[in-house]
Parts: structure tokens; C-alpha cells; sequence
């Protein structure tokens, strides 16, 4: 899977994430185990200062398992630091009863959360029969157990590319009638997915069902933990802006900021940091790539440092 990365003109870097030889390299250089410490109101001690973690995982509590798993299996040690949480949309309460009362060609899904949102109001409706298309692998995993019990819910579409954008442009249309579309979506989300489906014919529905904010409490210990690995990964522009009003308050850094896709990898570049990198199709397979990439980086650059 190519990855693109932006980094500094003096940053070292690959233009793919060349698992072989990454993998090589970190077979005879990591020996840490795996590490989640999860930061709430009353977090477990952090690791003394020769055990600094090597990847910060920043979801929201209790959704970074898949990824601290995923590097597990590579030696590479995770530290918890959730900065986003999510919290109800104005249109939250209106989802269930839409559904209800209405049948939609195609329901629109562009991220977990408003998956798990979805099926949340799907149920309190009644479970009525729905097609569904969703952005990508990941957005489409979250009704993998719901397809195994119940046959009403047809996961029906993922884009060749997974991004809004293609999204809009490829979702097939219900011949020469008119198309429905329910787009249940974040707050934050841009416009980009409705006003593509508009453009192409398509009747939108746009629901605000959820939005995302930062965590009220960052513990300062394990921050500062955080502030010394070699990597933070990030699965959103909200997150990538929570970092940065963090690290504006602490000083210079400049360590490598992995994102799970293109959208977030451009978000953070705006933002300022400089060490970007993001898989070309987003998803935990092409993320933990791309960490893997960014931790042999880092290992080259520090390596040129002692010479």
C-alpha cells in the first residue's frame, strides 16, 4: 500500500511503507512490551522515563484497542492518550424516528462513530430493513456483527477510494428515478459528501447526529510522557487540533504525526506540524504501515545523531 508523506525539507523519509523492511529492522531493535495506559481522572502511574512508549494512540477511551493490538504484534509499545470524546448532535434525537417513518435508497456511513450512532437509533426504530454504503473498510467493520444476526441491514457500497469525495462520486444511482440518501453525519464534518451527491441528482438527508470535542482533562504526567514518543496517531482532524493547542502551550515539538488518511494527514499539515504521514486509503492496515515507517525514521535519524 503506498503512503504519502510530508515532512520537512531536513526530515528523513520513504516515499512507501515498506513493511519487509521495517519489520527487519524492528526484529533486532525493539524489545519493549506492549503498553495502554489510559488517561482519566485517575490514571495508573506512567512509565519510568527509560520505558517512554514509542506511539501515543489518541481515539477516544476504549477505541484504540485494534491499533495498540495491531502493533503489538510488531514489538512496538502504545501509550493512551485520548484527546477527542464524542458527545450527542442537535439531530440526535430526530435519527430513530426518521428511520421510522421513512425509506431512504441509501443511507450514508463515513466514520465508526457515526456507524455506532446509526445503529444505536437503527434499533430504537425497530431494526427496518436499510442499504447502506459506507466510506470504507474500517466504517464498514462496525456492522459486521449486526450483518451476522440480522439480515435487514445490506452493507451495499464502499468507494474505490476511501474518502468522502469518491464516495459522492461513485455511489450508484436507482436508475432514472429519483434517489434518496440519509446522511447521518458529524457536526464537524465538511459538506463535501451532501453537496457531491446534490451535484450528481441525489436527494440528501443530513443529520447531525454526533460531534466531537477535546477531552475536559489532560493528566499531566502521562502527557509529558506523551510529548517524548517518537509518534502520535491520530484518527482525526479533531484530535490533530486538540494536539496542537497542546503542544502550543509546551514548546517546540516536532516529532512524527502518523494519520489514519489522507483527510487528517492534510488537516495536520495546515495545522503546522511538519512530519506528517498518512496511507493513500485509509484503515488500520495502511496505519500501522505508515507508524512503522515513521519509527524507522526516527531510529535512522537518531542513529545519524550519535555518529
Amino acid at each position: 500500500m503506498a503512503a504519502v508523506v510530508l515532512s520537512s525539507p531536513l526530515s528523513f523519509a520513504f516515499p512507501r511503507c515498506s513493511t519487509l523492511l521495517v519489520l527487519s529492522t524492528l526484529r533486532t531493535k525493539l524489545s519493549v512490551a506492549s503498553l495502554s495506559i489510559n488517561a482519566s481522572s485517575s490514571p495508573p502511574p506512567p512509565p519510568p522515563q527509560h520505558s517512554i512508549p514509542e506511539v501515543v494512540v489518541t481515539r477516544e477511551r476504549g477505541k484504540n484497542g485494534k491499533l495498540v493490538d495491531a502493533l503489538a504484534v510488531h514489538g512496538v509499545s502504545c501509550l493512551e492518550l485520548p484527546l477527542i470524546q464524542h458527545e450527542q448532535g442537535p439531530d440526535f434525537g430526530r435519527l430513530s424516528s426518521v428511520l421510522s417513518e421513512t425509506k431512504f435508497d441509501w443511507i450514508i456511513i463515513t466514520s465508526p462513530e457515526a456507524g455506532a450512532v446509526f445503529l444505536d437509533a437503527w434499533r430504537a426504530a425497530g431494526n427496518p430493513h436499510v442499504k447502506i454504503g459506507v466510506v470504507g473498510s474500517g466504517t464498514g467493520s462496525i456492522f459486521e456483527d449486526v450483518n451476522q444476526s440480522s439480515p435487514v441491514i445490506d452493507v451495499a457500497f464502499a468507494p474505490s477510494k476511501a474518502t468522502g469525495k469518491v464516495l459522492a462520486s461513485e455511489l450508484p444511482r436507482c436508475g432514472d428515478e429519483n434517489c434518496t440518501v440519509l446522511y447521518p453525519a458529524s457536526v464537524k464534518a465538511s459538506n463535501e459528501v451532501e453537496e457531491g451527491l446534490l451535484s450528481r441528482g441525489f436527494h440528501v438527508t443530513r443529520l447531525n447526529t454526533y460531534t466531537t470535542v477535546p477531552v475536559h482533562h489532560v493528566d499531566q504526567e502521562i502527557l509529558k510522557v506523551a510529548l517524548a514518543a517518537p509518534v502520535i496517531a491520530v484518527a482525526s482532524p479533531s484530535a490533530i487540533r486538540s494536539w496542537v493547542e497542546i503542544i502550543s502551550s509546551v514548546g517546540l515539538w516536532n516529532n512524527a504525526v502518523v494519520c489514519i488518511g489522507e483527510t487528517t494527514g492534510l488537516a495536520a499539515k495546515q495545522m503546522g506540524l511538519q512530519k506528517v504521514y498518512y496511507p493513500e486509503n485509509p484503515g488500520i492496515e495502511g496505519w500501522v504501515r505508515c507508524i512503522l515507517d515513521a519509527l524507522l525514521v526516527h531510529r535512522q535519524s537518531q542513529e545519524v545523531l550519535r555518529r
